[in-house]
């Protein structure tokens, strides 16, 4: 052991001195490149004597980052994010400042720019040589994670070996690729774009890819709302107006955010998934986790519970991520940039306008928000934390204004693919194993714009059938997203769309709100939900310009005669009971699109008119109603199916979501019909708190051959293509009983209406926050 620990000591001294002798090598390089940079007296000095300053510079600046660096990060915590990443190079230039002024005899010396110019390269620099010798040598890189580990459990007071070891309880690590659909992740695995996944599919033993079906919102808010809350009753689409307080409720704004995630509390009687020792990680939502970073609804609490920028600290204080990742800002600021000029050289079509902020938001959610989860996502890890959900959010902003099979989109996928892998690599060195599932909140349509295709955008078509005055020329709806939001918070700037709607020029003048291809108009003068009867009085022409116009799939609307009804072009008009899917106005968009928008139809925030655009089964295409050519929000195409990869050694979502049904009742889905995954965010959040309880005992999963002997909606890759028609393992049929006699499980539903908690499984109760876990707690 002596002579391990000697070897170590030895090998960290050699890496030690190889950084400092390259940063010196690189000071002196820089001295004799840059004429306002001096390492030598006014009269000359010799080759030694310069070597030795350059040194010497060298070495003060390097401790000078380690020591001080993170002081200076945590003193400008209260920076927004985008003022603190701009930062970076200045306090990197005054630490080399005052590097200089400590070289004896003042031999150092260098102008403001020149010193930050140095700096950065000197850090870059530092850091790629530290990176090179910790990859090429393998047992060195093993031996800094095992220390970690070992410190981490020094501190916490757990010897080795007890619950905080590897023998512990699993914990689950959910990683939420924002905007990927289940045909973009399979395709991209397929033709070699992300082979981590790819690795993981064609594992016999590893994953298994299995697609969900989103409700009508299909954003993030109403999916990751219900994923971590069990809930997003009430949340008609990313933004909406409620009438009784005359505000615009938009997902990604903190104050909106924080009270959707009240009322989905209030609903469910329950903190949310990650209530205990969880984390979250870059989410809209909390999920009940004590550990935050990067989490919207918190940035609207103040005073200690305003947590959400501690993920930057833990991330920029160290001096060496803070410039690598500036300067990955900077080029992918440049990386847009030529990119939208090749588009439009190229005349590419569609196209967006990508101007303005827009390459630096991109920069912002591509680089910046990646960099400080994933690393967030590591730290717990190596805290051992028993549940941790983070969301990347690159790929849907890219693929948003370049399309979501752009080649721009492609590229993204292969950087967070590299994201992935390692997060798998450090899960072989953390104290206690981890399951990793790769989850999606919804996936993308691609197709031109409305205005783009018509030349008018929904609130011009709107202000038209109610007669009102239109610009000659078409105003475009601003595109919004998580991260464009994100920027314009830490910004201080109001959330696209939201004054417009809440100060509207007169009261009597509609709101009309666009989330991605689902249009909202909203009629404030109207008290309550306006009627059909109502609006037609009003302006006649209203609902049939909009039914009629060849961009609108249909409308929902409230009838005073027939309930709620759904109108399609050629005068098509069907009462909401009535409705079929295959049939009628909403014939083309699929399996259970009639269930979704009955669903919505119940919501008390509701829009007195619900507009969906058109949707061509053929192409995918769909039109959205903001500036995008990849969009999601509404019915239509791959917006509706995202995926779920999860490890074979857990229950099949299937199961887990039959399991939760009502004795009795059968899935509503045809006999022999292959099954389409979990329907509706709300089912995913029981899928995965039955993950939780499983990984939080020795229970063994549900049937792994699968749901009912019925047929997989996934193969192995790259054997066989996810939803080929192979039969499953035969078995018998039936619903799932349970093998063992157990505690009655809590149902998500439990406490709204106060009925008894039926047995669903061998499995415990979902903890409570105050339940003793097995495991490290973080």
């Amino acid at each position: 052991m002596s002579d391990g620990r000697w070897r170590t000591a030895g090998g960290t001294l050699i890496r030690v001195v190889s950084v400092w002798a390259v940063s010196t090598l690189t000071m002196l390089a820089l001295a004799g490149i840059l004429p306002d940079f001096r390492l030598q007296a006014d009269d000359g000095d010799t080759v030694t004597r310069t070597a030795f300053t350059a040194a010497w510079g060298a070495g003060a600046f390097g401790l000078l980052s380690a020591l001080v660096w993170p002081l200076l990060v945590r003193a400008l915590l209260i920076v927004p994010a985008l003022v603190l990443g701009a930062l970076v190079f200045f306090l990197n230039g005054s630490l080399l400042l005052i590097a200089l002024r400590l070289i004896p005899d003042g031999r150092g010396d260098a102008n403001p720019e020149t010193a930050v110019v140095v700096a950065a390269v000197m850090s870059a620099v530092a850091s790629a040589t530290s990176t090179a010798l910790a990859v090429r040598d393998d047992d060195a890189y093993r031996r800094r994670l095992s220390r970690l580990a070992d410190r981490r459990r020094r501190r916490s007071g757990t010897p080795p070996g007890a619950d905080g070891g590897r023998g512990g309880p699993p914990g689950i690590v959910f990683v939420q690729l924002d905007g990927v659909g289940h045909d973009v992740l399979e395709q991209a695995a397929a033709d070699g774009v992300m082979p981590t996944v790819a690795g993981l599919l064609a594992d016999g033993a590893g994953h298994r890819l299995t697609p969900w079906t989103t409700d009508w919102s299909s954003q993030t808010g109403a999916s990751q709302l219900g994923i971590l809350h069990g809930s997003n009753f009430d949340v008609p689409a990313f933004r909406w107006f409620e009438k009784e307080t005359g505000t615009v409720m938009v997902s990604s704004r903190p104050a909106s955010a924080l009270e959707l995630q009240r009322r989905a509390i209030a609903r469910t009687h329950d903190g949310g998934l990650l209530t205990v020792d969880g984390a979250s990680r870059g989410n809209l939502f909390s999920g009940g986790a004590d550990q935050l970073a990067l989490v919207l609804s918190m940035a609207a609490r103040l005073g200690k519970g305003r947590r959400s920028r501690a993920g930057y600290f833990a991330y920029f204080s160290d001096p060496a991520n803070a410039v690598r990742t500036a300067l990955s800002f900077v080029a992918e600021v440049g990386r847009e940039i030529s990119q939208s000029v090749r588009a439009r050289v190229r005349k590419e079509s569609p196209r967006v306008k990508r101007g303005g902020l827009y390459p630096f938001i991109r920069a912002f959610a591509t680089v910046v928000e990646r960099d400080v989860v994933v690393a967030a996502v590591i730290g717990d890890m190596f805290a051992g934390r028993t549940a941790v959900y983070a969301d990347l959010v690159a790929y849907d902003e890219v693929a948003h204004h370049s399309g979501p099979h752009s080649r721009d989109a492609e590229k993204v996928l292969t950087r967070l693919d590299r994201s992935l892998g390692l997060i798998l690599k450090i899960a072989d060195h953390t104290p206690r194993d981890y399951r990793i599932v790769l989850l999606s909140d919804h996936g993308q349509s691609p197709g031109e714009t409305f205005a783009g295709r018509y030349g008018l955008t929904l609130k011009d078509l709107v202000r038209a059938g109610c007669g009102l005055p239109v610009p000659r020329r078409a105003q475009r709806t601003r595109s919004a997203s998580e991260a464009r939001d994100a920027v314009r918070i830490a910004l201080h700037r109001p959330v696209a769309g939201e004054q417009e709607a809440e100060h509207p020029a007169k009261a009597s003048d509609p709101v009309v709100l666009a989330s991605g291809n689902l249009g909202l108009l909203s009629f404030p003068d109207i008290e309550g939900r306006a009627s059909r009867e109502q609006l037609d009085r009003r302006y006649p022409a209203l609902l049939s310009t909009l039914a009629a116009h060849p961009g609108i799939g249909f409308l929902l609307v409230r009838s005073q005669k027939h309930g709620s009804v759904v109108l399609g072009r050629g005068g098509a008009e069907i009462p909401l009971a009535e409705l079929t899917d295959g049939e009628g106005p909403i014939a083309a968009f699929g399996t259970g699109a009639a269930d979704a928008v009955r669903r919505t139809d119940g919501f008390p925030h509701v829009a007195d008119v619900m507009v969906n655009s058109m949707y061509d089964p053929e192409t995918g295409r769909v039109h959205a109603f903001e500036e995008q050519i990849g969009s999601h929000g509404g019915l239509g195409g791959e917006q509706s199916r995202p995926f779920l990869l999860w490890p074979r050694t857990l229950t099949d979502p299937l199961d887990a979501v039959a399991a939760e049904m009502p004795r009795g009742e059968s899935p509503s889905r045809p006999v022999g019909i292959p099954p389409g995954g979990p329907v509706g965010a709300e089912a995913v959040h029981r899928v995965l708190a039955r993950w939780l309880r499983e990984l939080s005992g020795p229970q063994v999963p549900l049937r792994q051959e699968g749901f009912a002997g019925a047929v997989r909606v996934d193969e192995p890759f790259p054997g066989g293509q996810a939803g080929a028609d192979v039969p499953g393992p035969a078995r018998e049929p039936g619903p799932a009983r349970s093998r063992t006699a157990a505690p009655p499980a809590r149902d998500v539903e439990a406490g709204r209406s106060g009925d008894p908690v039926r047995e669903v499984g061998p499995l415990p109760a979902v903890p409570g926050p105050d339940d003793s876990v097995p495991g490290s707690r973080g």
